[in-house]
């Protein structure tokens, strides 16, 4: 039979081998986010190079300066 105390003391055990386990997993989770930014990064610079991105955004800055001052 197993009373309350052995399983609080089962679930922190398990919990403390989890934290020990992932001790070093915010470290990868930098890694993998700064290598995503730096690749969506240069993804946003080649189609902000095309002349059909250039074209639009300097349309759509144009139309909000004559929108706001007329």
């Amino acid at each position: 039979m197993t009373t309350p105390s052995m399983k609080n003391s089962a679930l922190a055990g398990i919990v403390a081998r989890v934290r020990r386990e992932d001790a070093g997993m915010t470290t990868v989770e930098y890694a993998v986010g700064t290598v995503a930014a730096a690749g969506f990064g240069g993804l946003l610079i080649k189609l902000l190079m095309s002349d059909e991105a250039r074209n639009l955004v300097w349309g759509l800055i144009s139309n909000a300066i004559s929108a706001l001052f007329g």
